[in-house]
């Protein structure tokens, strides 16, 4: 009986050792997969322009990488401690010199396949002749609150385009939702005011009350996408500082927080 229950003593020992290790999960064994990274550091060769580099590894399986010019994105695997990626494509636009030749910088550190390190919020890719820090965007930029941010128009958004130009650059349509609902801001022409409701993922405004000065026809034009996306209820996406609004029929609004 005495053996019998020092076997039984051992395997209880054993069990609890058993679910003590496998309820552990140290950073070593996460993988950056789901999360978007900027660099905070770099030791060895500079990014060309400053940069910073982020890595975006939100969509399984695939990482989008840019140091301040085009955005390289590609197959990536985590494995045997190393980031490996496949052939990548990349946009194709024309940026100053300087900053453009961070594409190459780019390429040649991730086809280096550096070793990796996760420990919380920070990211450590290492090749024989450079180390790049990497935090989580959300720790280096957060999200922005909906309520009680100023947030200027950027861009209009149409069932068919995403688009800017120098005239909503110049009358830059504000918006700011207190945290009591009242909105007040501007067309881009007119004062604006009225009220809205915010959940997680939507904004319900009522109709805006404006003034009624007079507008040159493009400003004009831009007031009226302006009050026809804030008029009912619109789905409501937060990116660090920048707020997206998009109606069911496609129209909507791109607005960045102000400083």
């Amino acid at each position: 009986m005495r053996i019998a229950a020092a076997v039984l003593g051992l395997l209880a020992i054993a069990a609890v050792s058993g679910c003590s290790s496998n309820s552990e999960t140290p950073d070593s064994v996460a993988d950056p997969a789901g999360r978007v990274f900027i660099s905070t550091q770099v030791d060895g060769t500079p990014i060309p322009g400053g940069g910073p580099l982020s890595l975006d590894f939100t969509t399984p399986g695939l990482v989008a990488a840019t140091a301040g010019c085009n955005t390289a994105s590609g197959a990536v695997e985590f494995t045997d401690g190393k980031i490996a990626t496949d052939t990548m494509a990349s946009t194709m636009m024309a940026c100053e010199p300087t900053v453009m030749e961070s594409d190459a910088w780019v390429t040649t550190l991730l086809s280096a396949q550096p070793s990796w390190t996760l420990s919380g919020d920070t990211l450590t890719l290492s090749t024989d002749t450079i180390t790049v820090t990497l935090a989580d965007k959300k720790v280096v930029d957060p999200d922005r609150p909906v309520q009680g941010t100023a947030w200027t128009v950027t861009s209009l958004i149409t069932p068919d385009a995403v688009t800017s130009s120098l005239a909503l650059e110049t009358s830059a349509p504000e918006l700011t939702i207190a945290a009591d609902g009242s909105v007040t801001g501007s067309t881009g022409c007119n004062r604006m005011m009225g009220s809205a409701t915010v959940t997680d993922t939507t904004i319900t405004f009522a109709p805006m009350g404006t003034t009624r000065m007079a507008c040159e026809p493009e400003v004009a034009d831009i007031e009226r996408h302006v009050l026809t996306v804030l008029d009912g209820e619109v789905t409501v996406a937060v990116d660090a500082g920048t707020m997206t609004l998009r109606k069911p029929d496609g129209n909507g609004l791109i607005l960045t927080a102000q400083a």
